[in-house]
């Protein structure tokens, strides 16, 4: 059985790879198209654009912040990451409604600029922006990482001659050599801001199969903008992983008591 799904993947990636030599290169700009597995937007007209994996909370638990892992990100591979993890992440935990987040980065600092503008007299002093307003953060969520990538192509092309009809086309056993099984694995720690206890956490994977060619992949990683991380093979399987892990964390989030919750902000 296994000699025969290896066959039919060669022969597979065989017609994927004659058909994209003799094609003539065309260059346009589609918008929404590309990306990775998160994507769209979130804010007072909910979750558009969102895969259709996500899964989602009917209303919110609490308020939540997103803060850097402080070890950072380990990756066993010369990649680095396309960006910090953390926007991504929050795109996801507003999408699936279970938690109203609250920024502890560069809004923050913005925030705390604008108050001192104020204090200073150059911002009129009947502003938006006043003192004893923000939301306190009720959770944080602390996202890890760990890449790796495997070199798939060498044990493919060593199959080759064990089947004639492969055997005899020129140059396949050199293309395969390309082909490279990238894996990402992450985690996601959710943290109670009121006692420090960890009330859950949840990991996620995703892998692909990178034919090394122009960008050719096969998988489930299609999608809209995302967030930085759609211009590498690596970054697509890597927002796919948190995809997984966030899916994993809804459901232990689920059943935790909402906590008291700030009045929501007025829309139209």
């Amino acid at each position: 059985m296994r000699a025969a799904t290896t066959a039919l993947l060669i022969s597979s990636l065989a017609l994927g790879l004659a058909g994209c030599k003799d094609k003539t290169p065309q260059s346009s700009t589609e918008l929404g198209q590309g990306g990775s597995m998160v994507s769209g937007s979130a804010g007072p007209k909910g979750a558009q654009g969102a895969d259709a994996s996500l899964v989602k909370c009917d209303s919110p638990v609490a308020t939540l912040a997103l803060a850097e892992n402080p070890d950072g990100y380990t990756m066993s591979s010369h990649y680095q990451l396309p960006a910090s993890p953390v926007p991504l992440i929050k795109l996801l935990a507003q999408q699936s409604g279970c938690f109203r987040v609250v920024d502890r980065a560069a809004g923050l600092r913005n925030t705390m600029q604008e108050s001192q503008l104020k204090e200073a007299g150059i911002v009129r002093a009947d502003s938006t922006v006043h003192k004893g307003k923000g939301y306190e953060a009720q959770y944080t969520i602390i996202p890890s990482l760990t890449f790796s990538e495997q070199d798939a192509g060498r044990g493919i092309a060593g199959v080759i001659g064990s089947i004639p009809v492969l055997r005899d086309i020129a140059g396949l056993a050199g293309l395969l050599e390309q082909v490279k099984l990238k894996e990402a694995q992450v985690a996601l720690l959710l943290t109670d801001n009121e006692t420090t206890e960890q009330l859950a956490a949840a990991t996620g994977s995703a892998r692909t199969t990178d034919l090394g060619l122009g960008g050719l992949v096969i998988s489930k990683l299609g999608g809209g903008a995302g967030l930085g991380w759609s211009n590498t093979n690596e970054g697509k399987v890597i927002a796919a992983a948190f995809l997984d892990a966030h899916n994993k964390l809804v459901a232990q989030v689920r059943q935790l008591q909402a906590k008291s919750l700030p009045p929501a902000v007025a829309t139209k």
